[in-house]
């Protein structure tokens, strides 16, 4: 029995060899995507897209290619081709298959683990186009190469059939298209401005490469299949397409950001050396270039790559580089006695106030942190930019006397900036306020203190407010009314934000506290729930609502704690029988059931409130029923019923979750519609009149 008890696990089941599994060929991808890809939601989606478009990426920065093309298909794929030298097709000695089949069907194949084929790429992991080949329902191969057309289609990660030649051919190259697997995605749908985004900001990053992209969506055809074209782009289609070349490289792209700002300094810094460690071989050798310039603005926009590739989350690249930053702008200022001996120093966070930086690296073994390469973990590259970034900037300094002036004062505004707001916010958020302890007097917290389960509604006005206090469900939601239209805080301080009664409730309620001390783990909701009226003042008080978490709790929305309500428009009465529409469509099927035109006369009449007859119908046998429409104008108009069973019950609610798919485009929104300046807010609105849904 001893024996036995031993050999046993907790659950009372042998465990043996037997239970252990081995997973062959492309079958861990399958099984655990989010390993590889990160999630199989939007972002993983597109992610797809980036691991074949970096591959023919990494061919031009070799110099082996200047054109490469990104075409959206119908029947949801994806076709990227390019000019390069074409993947190999020949039999590859170690796994006795076609060198093209190796690195489509196998983990960790590739020209980029120390051969000579690559000195520099992104793809260093080697699960790329093996990856998106497992994820995908249908995958297709075309090689020119060698003086010829080669082929091979896969489903799944399987192979369909072994290389083929179909032909000669005088071109070189390779082309993938790809269809992602509906069985791992769930909404299969390529977003255009995403996928021009991040081809744009590779076509700033290789000089000379020229990246069209075409919306081919629509394309019936016309006799030939999409294998048949080289580039769609030689084919007069007329398909919605954009091409992007740039010469100017990072400046370019910094010049592209800042395009609605107002710059502090004219000349804009721009640096490229390679850096060779002392004692280091070449390989230990780091590619470096960056570009900044400061403007007028209270938030800075670092740009990373490292390969070309975007590194999201920063890593030891940007540490090299802020490190050098405060270093650099400290010894000028006390150097040239700008800054009075009792201001301090600089910190980080003075320096990086309006700043917008692009910082590329380049390595030959390069580490990422995680398989989406979000972060870089190569430490060589933190000593390298700080070296080539520090000493270059040094000079610029020096040699540009009025921009490093302007550059100085910028820095001293925000040191004084950021004493008076921990000054500010020490007063009026006390030790302990943050924590429960002295919440809001017009919070109507819940019962839970399990912020998993506890949510937070923001509701516009006292009346709102009354009824969502008395319709919702006490142990778990809480309400907050909010007077008017908060602060916009676009170009605000924490001192004057703090200011604001309606923005401090709301700091105090969400338990984080803010600024330096700002802490996501002490969050006392994991909903905060905007819900305003459906109206143009609704839509505004949203919008400085988002500005205020964008911002500054940004990790709120990254989180995905942020959410936005949506009431319905109409309460229709048939008979008996109670309708919410949510849009002027659907109250019309629901009045009309299908026969809309026979109750457009009526309904205008309707839309007071007045009884209109129901349209009558084939069937004698039937009553007429009676239909009442009640349009809401806000939140306050719901009985406290009426506002629980449409917008606070979980079981029936529609709730809109917030997320930041392309954090630099949505800055740019912010700067357009909350920032100071008039004319690209005026251009904003002129171009898009016509997509706004007026309420008259």
């Amino acid at each position: 029995m001893a024996k036995e008890k031993k050999e046993k696990n907790g659950s009372g089941h042998h465990y043996d060899a037997s239970d252990i599994s081995v997973l062959e060929g492309l079958e861990p991808v399958r099984r655990r995507p989010g390993m590889y890809i990160g999630t199989t939601g939007p972002d993983g989606l597109h992610h797809l897209v980036w691991e074949i478009f970096d591959n023919s990426r990494d061919e031009a920065m070799g110099g082996f290619c200047d054109n490469i093309e990104v075409a959206l298909l119908p029947e949801n794929r994806i076709r990227i081709a390019d000019n390069g030298r074409g993947i190999p097709v020949d039999i590859h000695k170690k796994t006795k298959v076609s060198a093209l089949e190796t690195v489509m069907t196998t983990l960790h194949a590739g020209g980029k683990f120390g051969g000579e084929g690559y000195k520099v790429s992104g793809g260093l992991h080697g699960v790329g186009a093996s990856v998106v080949n497992a994820l995908s329902v249908s995958f297709r191969a075309v090689v020119h190469k060698d003086g010829g057309e080669f082929v091979q289609e896969y489903s799944r990660g399987e192979k369909k059939s072994k290389v083929k030649k179909t032909g000669p051919s005088k071109l070189s190259g390779t082309i993938i298209t790809f269809e992602p697997d509906s069985q791992v995605f769930k909404d299969i749908k390529f977003d255009w401005n995403t996928i021009v985004s991040h081809v744009r900001q590779q076509a700033y990053l290789v000089k000379g490469l020229r990246i069209t992209l075409i919306d081919a969506r629509g394309w019936d055809g016309k006799g030939m299949s999409d294998e048949d074209i080289f580039y769609f782009r030689d084919l007069d289609l007329e398909l919605p397409s954009l091409s992007f070349y740039f010469e100017g490289g990072l400046v370019s792209l910094v010049k592209y950001y800042n395009k609605l700002q107002k710059p502090v300094q004219d000349n804009i810094f721009y640096v490229r050396k390679e850096f060779t460690s002392p004692g280091g071989g070449a390989r230990d050798d780091v590619d470096v270039e960056i570009a900044l310039q400061y403007v007028d603005d209270i938030v800075d926009r670092i740009i990373p790559f490292a390969n070309n590739i975007y590194t999201g989350e920063g890593g030891t690249h940007v540490t090299g580089f802020k490190t050098a930053l405060t270093r650099t702008l400290n010894t000028y200022a006390k150097k040239n006695e700008a800054m009075k001996e009792s201001e301090g120093g600089f910190t980080g966070e003075d320096v990086l106030e309006g700043l917008t930086a692009v910082i590329s690296v380049k390595l030959r073994e390069i580490q990422f942190e995680g398989q989406t390469k979000a972060k870089l973990g190569s430490m060589e590259a933190q000593g390298a930019v700080a070296t080539v970034f520090g000493e270059a900037f040094s000079a610029f300094l020096e040699e540009n006397p009025d921009n490093a002036k302007a550059i100085i004062n910028k820095s001293i505004l925000a040191l004084k900036a950021r004493k008076a707001a921990k000054a500010a916010k020490d007063s009026v958020l006390r030790k302990g306020a943050l924590e429960g302890m002295t919440l809001p007097g017009k919070l109507a917290d819940c019962q839970s203190k399990d912020p998993a389960e506890s949510e937070l509604f923001l509701v516009e006005g006292d009346s709102a407010g009354g009824s969502a206090k008395q319709g919702r469900d006490r142990r778990t939601q809480a309400i907050l009314p909010l007077r008017g239209k908060i602060l916009n805080v676009e170009r605000a301080r924490i001192d004057k934000m703090l200011a604001s009664k309606e923005v401090r409730a709301l700091v105090i309620a969400m338990g984080t506290s803010i600024g330096e001390g700002f802490d996501t783990s002490k969050i006392r909701y994991h909903k905060i729930i905007i819900a305003t009226d459906a109206d143009v003042d609704g839509s505004h008080i949203r919008t400085l609502l988002l500005t205020l978490f964008y911002r500054y709790f940004k990790q709120i929305i990254e989180q995905g704690y942020i959410y936005i309500a949506k009431p319905p428009l109409y309460k229709i009465k048939k008979g008996k029988e109670i309708f919410y529409a949510y849009s002027d469509e659907e109250r019309m099927k629901i009045v009309g059931k299908g026969e809309v035109s026979e109750i457009q006369p009526a309904d205008a009449e309707a839309l007071t409130g007045e009884e209109v007859p129901e349209p009558e119908t084939s069937n004698s046998n039937l009553k007429p029923n009676r239909v009442h429409i009640q349009r809401f104008k806000g939140l306050g108009e719901m009985n406290p019923e009426e506002l629980w069973e449409t917008t606070m019950d979980p079981a029936r609610r529609i709730l809109k979750k917030v997320d930041i798919e392309d954090a630099e485009e949505a800055n740019k929104i912010f700067d357009i519609l909350m920032g100071s300046e008039v004319p690209p807010r005026k251009s904003f609105i002129q171009s898009n009149a016509k997509l706004a849904e007026i309420d008259i």
